[in-house]
């Protein structure tokens, strides 16, 4: 879990920019459809639809927004579909996308693009089988929580990690573990400022910067794409890496 830590803090910002653009409305607004289309628009029967109200909540999108999305889910509107990508980028880093859409030939087409134009190969489904682990991960706001209480609740509920990062707690735990840690939360009075399902990887590939900073170029055109949900891969987030994308910031 070496660097996750890091990764953690970039994916908060790079979420806070988003969050500028909207971007993050319309990844949210996606997943809002999907999980009423999948469990029905009752929240308290469905737990995918729960988690994503949290999350939308987390990110302050008005409550007039997420009724609008499962009202819009539940009568008409685009059947979204999953679909997941795995490549490498240039220098052998792996790069697992999670997409969205209503048109697979587009995200096909587009995915593949990006590839190509940054130097990276689109690879087969289950290539990065052993590259990653699926995570569950929460962002908790840490408020007046007491951390030693805290701690000790959640690995009694199956947290793995707790990582301590000044006004926010990140806890990792295993996929099998991701509903007793949310009912652990919810037992608590605690709500998440997000939790979802992350793939960590298992493995860190070290580049210098100049190379590093181009690998997470091609990061960046995934994301901006908006068929695309969610990217990642295993770059390690070395302490000169970070110091060069705050400067660039």
């Amino acid at each position: 879990m070496s660097g996750h830590s890091k990764w953690s803090t970039i994916k908060r910002k790079k979420g806070a920019l988003d969050a500028k653009r909207s971007k993050i409305f319309s990844k949210i607004v996606k997943e809002l459809q999907i999980a009423t289309r999948e469990g029905g628009p009752d929240p308290s029967a469905n737990p995918r639809l729960r988690l994503a109200i949290q999350n939308a909540k987390g990110v302050n999108m008005p409550k007039d927004n997420i009724e609008r999305a499962i009202s819009k889910a539940s009568t008409d509107g685009a059947n979204f579909q999953e679909m997941t990508f795995e490549g490498y980028a240039p220098h052998g880093v792996g790069i697992f996308i999670e997409c969205l859409t209503d048109n697979k030939n587009r995200t096909v087409s587009n995915i593949r693009s990006i590839f190509t134009k940054r130097g990276g190969s689109l690879g087969t489904n289950g290539s990065l089988k052993y590259v990653f682990e699926r995570k569950g991960v929460f962002t908790i706001p840490k408020g007046d929580i007491d951390p030693e209480e805290f701690e000790l609740e959640l690995i009694d509920a199956g947290a793995e990690e707790i990582e301590d990062e000044g006004d926010t707690l990140i806890v990792t735990c295993a996929l099998e573990d991701f509903g007793n840690i949310q009912k652990k939360l919810d037992e608590m009075g605690i709500s998440a400022e997000n939790a979802e399902l992350q793939r960590i990887p298992v493995t860190t590939k070290t580049l210098g910067v100049d190379e590093a900073m181009k690998v997470l170029k091609l990061v960046e055109d995934f994301e901006e794409d908006d068929d695309v949900q969610n990217v990642y891969h295993n770059l390690k987030m070395t302490d000169e890496l970070m110091r060069a994308l705050e400067e660039s910031e």
